[in-house]
């Protein structure tokens, strides 16, 4: 009996010390030397060919601007243009930071709150009374490694939608990128067409000087003319804004700071090379993998809320009182305290939570009929204007020069007119103008069916 006796007192004294042990090691959480930023360098590059790089310190930034400026000494490709973007844009640098919001949330969800100290001090003709006590919130320890985990959930959607962003940064750089090259090269054509166009009406308005041309064909002419400019004004405009779109993305403070090609990439020369797309691409949006953490997250909190409905604070820890004169001894005991649920059953907040996850979960269903929708509408498009710009390739613009060459003979054997002549010149280069914008849209058409397959970044708000 004596030697169960002692077992008994080893047992309580061993258990206080197990216990400050489990407390000091959920205290220890720390922090990862990059906030998890490696998950996000190894998933994008799974996806594009360059590389994010988070400018955390004052070296990685002047690093940063070592690339960036060596990238802009010569003319951009589209490659180039992305990368850049991703070293320099200050807003995907802030995104970053995200990470080591939600990193703290996770470390601080793996640490029990600081204790409590309360004391009572009052004295009358000598007599004392002193309670002092000090007080643990222990429900916190047995919640803790569900809070834990419902955190690790928020983190992992974090590091998600901070990967969405970087992809979405990439597709709007390569879209601006392509919208500008596009713009250029249309200046370019719509100027010859501007000049053909004036051509020709000063050519009808010395004519109609001279008796040899008549005022309705002159004024027909000047029209051409009138509109041609027009239209080289619009594109020059369309021109600095697409421009000014592309700076903005790259980060730069001025256009002057990067040079662009002189034309665009070439069409695929048959329909054969193109992106092959099933319909369960789609599963593997990362916009859809986010909404199921954050639904698997929400889950796991409607089971914490239900535990804790009744008792959500419940405080413990020794106390002492002295009752009496100053040196009389004090009294040991310990303290206890827990709301009363007497107004509050906690039934609001479970309803409340049951309602965040069902409306949770009709929206990952919604979402995954959304993407579905959007991956089969961007691989429509991406075939039909394929199709488009190959017509104007292989069809329109080669008749579009073998008349003008057919016209250029009959001009020689004064068989027609230089009227005539200029007019399918500026057809002519009306069509490759056409030819540019159809490539253009196939381009554009080729990203936006990427960026399908990824998913689209979700705004703070949105779950």
């Amino acid at each position: 009996m004596q030697t169960l006796h002692n077992k008994q007192m080893l047992y309580l004294k061993i258990k206080p010390i197990a216990l400050l042990l489990l407390l000091l090691l959920a205290g220890c959480a720390t922090f990862s030397p990059d906030a998890g930023f490696g998950t996000i360098e190894k998933t994008t590059q799974s996806y594009i060919k360059q590389k994010p790089v988070w400018a955390s310190s004052e070296t990685q930034k002047t690093a940063n601007e070592q690339q960036v400026t060596a990238l802009l000494e010569n003319p951009l490709s589209m490659d180039d243009a992305v990368q850049v973007a991703l070293l320099n844009n200050p807003q995907l640098q802030a995104d970053f930071y995200q990470l080591q919001i939600a990193e703290a949330d996770l470390v601080q969800a793996g640490r029990l709150p600081n204790p409590g100290f309360s004391m009572l001090y009052a004295r009358n003709n000598g007599d004392y009374k002193i309670e002092q006590v000090i007080t643990m919130n222990i429900l916190a320890l047995f919640t803790m490694p569900k809070a834990t985990e419902i955190e690790k959930k928020s983190y992992a959607a974090t590091q998600n939608s901070v990967i969405l962003r970087v992809l979405d940064l990439a597709h709007q750089t390569r879209n601006a990128y392509i919208n500008a090259l596009a713009a250029a090269e249309s200046v370019h054509y719509l100027e010859q067409v501007k000049q053909t166009a004036e051509a020709t009406a000063e050519l009808a308005n010395r004519m109609s000087q001279a008796g040899n041309w008549s005022k309705l064909d002159q004024a027909r002419e000047q029209s051409f003319s009138a509109d041609a400019a027009l239209e080289f004004a619009r594109a020059e405009n369309q021109c600095v804004q697409m421009d000014e779109n592309l700076t903005q993305l790259l980060g730069l403070k001025n256009r002057t700071d990067f040079e662009l090609p002189e034309r665009l990439a070439d069409l695929p020369k048959s329909s054969e090379s193109l992106k092959q797309v099933s319909s369960e691409d789609f599963t593997k949006r990362l916009d859809l993998q986010q909404m199921k953490l954050n639904t698997q997250a929400l889950a796991q909190q409607l089971g914490l809320t239900k535990a804790t409905r009744f008792i959500n604070v419940l405080e413990l820890g020794p106390a002492r009182v002295l009752e009496g004169r100053r040196g009389d001894p004090y009294k040991k005991g310990f303290s206890i305290g827990f709301k009363l649920p007497i107004f509050d059953w906690g039934t609001a907040s479970v309803k409340r939570a049951e309602a965040s996850y069902m409306q949770a979960v009709n929206e990952v269903s919604g979402k995954a009929i959304t993407a579905a929708s959007e991956v089969r509408g961007s691989y429509n498009q991406y075939r039909t204007s394929f199709e488009l710009a190959k017509q104007y390739r292989d069809e329109i613009v080669p008749l579009r020069k073998r008349i003008l060459q057919e016209n250029q003979l009959r001009y020689n054997g004064m068989l027609i007119s230089p009227f005539d002549l200029l007019a399918d010149a500026r057809a002519q280069v009306l069509s490759v103008n056409s030819y540019i914008e159809a490539l253009r849209d196939f381009l554009l058409a080729e990203s936006n069916l990427e960026m399908s397959l990824v998913g689209k970044p979700m705004n703070p708000g949105e779950f």
